[in-house]
């Protein structure tokens, strides 16, 4: 079996991008729950090389934060990884069938809305045990809490992506950490794209800003 030795170089490098900012990029949002990019870099590994690798990355990634910055354990590493895959592996996934940036588009959105599902299904099982409180209560902040935090962290994670993804790929290209691919779409990001992208983090630093009673 051949190793594509450059392209393990290239996630190796992207996996401790994704650890530094899940470490040091942490924003208080609602409650115990912080947002990190972490996500983002993930998410255009995914679209690069495929849903494997961004479920790889979000492995390892994950496993290290747990041993390091982490303070909830296994049941933190538990939901970073569904949390990280629902996104960045749906997206990849549904890149990879079109490699356009209609597909890449649609691939976010319907990444964005599934995590967060996701998520919150995820929220009602597991969040009981890691607050030691009762499931009636945790029910009681999925609305206020839980589903405004899903939705900003994966509205974010999507905008940005869409703002990265395309020079990120280009400065890989241009170093020869990996090839361009036949099948790739041509063409630039659209400034109809970059703007909207630009709106959707806007709103949701507004919507944190909201959520910690700042506005």
């Amino acid at each position: 079996m051949k190793i594509d030795i450059r392209k393990l170089t290239t996630l190796a490098m992207i996996s401790a991008m994704a650890f530094a900012l899940a470490a040091f990029v942490r924003v208080p949002v609602v409650l115990f729950l912080r947002y990190d990019p972490k996500d983002v870099v993930i998410a255009i590994a995914g679209l690069i090389y495929g849903p494997l690798s961004a479920f790889l990355v979000a492995f390892v990634v994950s496993v290290i934060q747990m041993f390091t910055v982490s303070q909830t354990g296994p049941i933190g590493l538990l939901m970073n990884i569904i949390a990280s895959t629902a996104f960045c592996c749906t997206a990849a996934l549904i890149y990879k069938k079109n490699r356009t940036l209609k597909g890449a588009v649609i691939g976010l959105a319907v990444a964005t809305i599934f995590a967060t599902a996701v998520m919150m299904m995820w929220n009602y099982i597991i969040t009981p045990v890691f607050m030691e409180a009762s499931r009636e209560d945790v029910v009681a902040l999925m609305i206020p809490a839980f589903l405004p935090f899903n939705l900003i962290s994966n509205t974010l994670n999507a905008a940005l992506v869409l703002l990265l993804y395309k020079p990120t790929r280009a400065a890989l290209q241009a170093s020869r950490m990996m090839p361009k691919p036949e099948n790739e779409g041509k063409g630039k990001i659209s400034w109809g794209i970059m703007l909207s992208a630009l709106f959707l983090i806007a709103t949701c630093v507004l919507w944190v800003l909201l959520l910690q009673g700042v506005i």
